[in-house]
């Protein structure tokens, strides 16, 4: 399960790889006091939901809290769309676009898998398992006034299914939407048993069909499976105000936002402007922060961290503010991503080469100042990392089931990244490089690595949209010419990025797949059969293996938390064991700079990392200390 509201979500950053937000998470089983078939306020997947019914809000937000400010995100990119129907929004304009609308449901961001009820006053799931309805709450508005209705709901989840390659998965299970009652919709499902489900359907977010349906300014009727760049209608807590396309994005506070008072929005959504600023250069967006251009940065180049800020006099003078926050309630992998469409990448034993040629301890210590650990699961730093001993008990016997599809390995020996700790590490771990593409077919000659059969020799190029990564890929570069293979860097801006990675036309890219605690059905779009050749879908890999695609469904079908573990382990070993990417790194805190204009609750979510800009507020009093933000 994912999280879906980046924009308030803490997340707005550049990153080594595209981010992706990854909140709180859950599945729809009973609790032990609300049984299938009655009508609750929150889902959850475990026990019981933390806060009851009549509860006045969460506990990481200040209920009291100041209104008004501006806050700037800086965001490198641009953008050409504001239909995030189309897969196509570039940079954060997703995270911003999407919070003018609003969802069923809220994710709590102090537990890791419960929901609570915002256009949904109240929820119930089938006895059978097999339905879940919402009942929306009467006072409920898009920002025009009209009423939002189960019309919009049921149009919102046959458009979003219909046009988008994620959603297209993501509901692949429920096969009809339909109203039930006068404000009452139901989601029915092909089969039981897919315990996330119904709180999956509670994030999505909802659309107004009437002005989707309508006709703009200039009479023309709308298509919401094309772009725009009007400005689109909303019911959320901000509406987007003015654009300017591809450089900046304001979105103003509604005042009467009909939800302002809400349990699940009380001390949030606290600032009065929020504006995006996007810069197309990296180095750029970080003197733009420097030159107080924007307000709030996460910062994931480690040179950065260690050698661009401290002599920086705003620091110095507490202007401006260095500060970690713990990374709790998820898992992560960043990976260099092998296109497996290529031929080339066909075989995992060269796949492999390029693990074995990567030489991160040095990567460590020259460029990242030892602020990073290798990733070595699809799920690493969370309890679903399966990169402890090998499997046992459930995990075990799921495995065993599908003895004849999965590597012998998994059942042996557990996933390690090789180590180039010291120069005879290096050599030895080259020389297995060797070794593997010569028994996948390829052979030195000239110095040069070459398909024996057709005499092709073994060429790649690493497609990137952020020139930081010039810095990482060209020592790799380097260590990859020493086994004969010539590689090459394109970075190209995020738009042609994005089109090339809609058609999968690349060799070796880099990409981040942000994981819950909860994983389910986006595990079909991550990894499945189904999404491979789907234009558009995050299987930005190509795989296709029927024991990744039977572990999945073991995964979304799990009936407890006991499986559900067992099942991701399993599927994680078997994705580790194949060698479809090549792991990078990442560290188990977030690190962020600010400018001292804004203050926070005493209580920070437990999973929500800094809980910012979506708890925090402008600060007068600091704002006069620091200087206003212009």
């Amino acid at each position: 399960m994912i999280g879906r509201r980046p924009f308030l979500a803490g997340i707005l950053a550049t990153t080594i790889g595209r981010s992706a937000a990854s909140a709180a998470e859950g599945g729809a089983v009973s609790s032990a006091q609300e049984a299938p078939g009655t009508w609750r306020h929150a889902l959850t997947l475990l026990g019981d939901p933390k806060y009851p019914p009549d509860f006045k809000h969460f506990e990481y937000a200040d209920p009291v809290a100041p209104k008004g400010g501006l806050v700037r995100l800086g965001a490198q990119g641009g953008f050409d769309n504001l239909n995030f129907i189309v897969n196509g929004l570039k940079g954060d304009l997703e995270g911003g676009i999407t919070q003018i609308y609003e969802t069923l449901m809220e994710d709590s961001a102090d537990e890791p898998f419960s929901s609570y009820g915002q256009i949904a006053e109240g929820v119930r799931i089938a006895e059978d398992g097999k339905s879940v309805t919402y009942r929306l709450r009467p006072q409920a508005r898009w920002h025009d006034g009209q009423p939002l209705t189960v019309a919009d709901v049921i149009w919102s989840f046959e458009t979003l299914k219909a046009n988008s390659p994620f959603y297209a998965a993501y509901y692949q299970s429920v096969s009809k939407a339909e109203q039930t009652a006068e404000r009452e919709v139901t989601f029915r499902f092909d089969e039981a048993g897919n315990r996330e489900l119904p709180q999956v359907l509670g994030q999505m977010q909802v659309l107004p069909k009437h002005w989707w349906t309508g006709k703009d300014a200039s009479g023309k009727p709308r298509d919401a499976t094309q772009t725009t760049l009007e400005i689109p209608l909303g019911s959320g807590p901000y509406r987007l105000a003015k654009i300017d396309a591809g450089r900046s994005a304001v979105y103003e506070r509604v005042d009467d936002y009909w939800g302002k008072d809400l349990p699940v929005n009380l001390g949030r959504n606290n600032f009065q402007t929020v504006r995006f600023e996007y810069f197309r250069d990296g180095s750029v967006l970080l003197e733009a922060l420097k030159g107080d251009l924007y307000d709030f940065r996460t910062e994931n180049v480690a040179r950065n961290w260690a050698t661009s800020y401290d002599d920086f006099p705003a620091v110095k003078e507490g202007r401006l503010i260095k500060e970690e926050f713990p990374g709790r309630g998820t898992g992560i992998m960043q990976a260099f991503v092998f296109n497996l469409r290529r031929d080339k990448f066909k075989d995992e034993r060269v796949r492999r080469a390029f693990n074995l040629a990567m030489n991160f301890e040095e990567m460590n210590r020259q460029l990242f100042y030892g602020l990073y650990g290798r990733i070595d699961s699809y799920f690493y730093g969370s309890e679903l990392a399966s990169s402890q001993g090998l499997p046992e008990g459930a995990e075990k016997a799921l495995l065993e089931g599908l003895k004849d599809k999965v590597p012998a390995s998994v059942f042996t020996e557990r996933y390690r990244n090789p180590v180039n700790d010291t120069p005879e590490a290096v050599r030895a771990n080259l020389r297995e490089a060797v070794k593997l593409l010569r028994e996948a077919g390829y052979e030195l000659k000239g110095g040069q690595m070459v398909n024996k059969a057709t005499a092709e020799p073994l060429t790649v190029e690493f497609l990137e949209f952020q020139n930081v990564f010039e810095r990482v890929i060209l020592p790799f570069a380097a260590q990859l010419k020493l086994i004969g293979i010539q590689s090459s860097i394109r970075v190209i801006d995020q738009a042609q990025y994005q089109n090339r990675m809609r058609g999968y036309e690349f060799d070796i890219t880099t990409s981040n797949w942000p994981e819950s605690l909860s994983p389910g059905n986006e595990q079909r779009e991550f990894w499945g059969s189904a999404a491979a050749d789907k234009p558009g879908t995050r299987n930005i890999a190509g795989i296709k293996d029927p024991a990744v695609d039977a572990l999945i469904e073991k995964l979304i079908y799990s009936t407890d938390r006991e499986s559900q573990i067992a099942a991701t382990h399993a599927l994680d070993r078997v994705l580790l064991a194949h060698n479809y990417v090549l792991p990078q790194w990442s560290s188990p805190v977030t690190r962020t700079i600010h400018w001292n204009r804004f203050s926070r609750p005493a209580v920070l979510p437990k999973y929500g990392g800094s809980g910012f800009p979506a708890t925090w507020w402008y600060d007068d009093k600091l704002a006069a200390k620091t200087g206003a933000p212009r």
